[in-house]
């Protein structure tokens, strides 16, 4: 079973991705913040992680740079409000392996995530 991170300030956010990913028979967990988000990322095994880019406290980049270096191997990919392509470029430069703006399509979001973690 494949484990995957969600990582969002909006609990509504949260929820739903929740509820996707349960639908196909992944294990969710999920984080309000980046300190929940490295606490779960130690704990154990995680597949992936959707990343929202825009966090109180510790933004997306710092998120992201954080678990890259503990897992450089880790797919995290990043939501995005922000048509901000600079940001976006960033992530990816950093390793970010999909990014989605929001709002997104729920089933897209899905599907990818599922592509990539097969």
């Amino acid at each position: 079973m494949k484990h995957i991170l969600i990582v969002d300030d909006q609990l509504g956010i949260r929820m739903l991705l929740k509820e996707v990913f349960s639908q196909v028979k992944y294990e969710v967990s999920l984080a309000a913040n980046g300190f929940e988000a490295l606490e779960i990322a130690n704990a154990g095994k995680i597949d992936g992680v959707l990343l929202d880019m825009k966090i109180p406290g510790m933004d997306g980049i710092q998120i992201l740079k954080k678990l890259k270096e503990k897992w450089p191997d880790l797919p995290v990919m990043m939501m995005t409000a922000y048509g901000e392509l600079n940001v976006i470029q960033e992530a990816m430069d950093l390793g970010a392996a999909l990014y989605f703006t929001k709002p997104f399509d729920i089933f897209e979001v899905r599907d990818a995530v599922m592509n990539l973690l097969k």
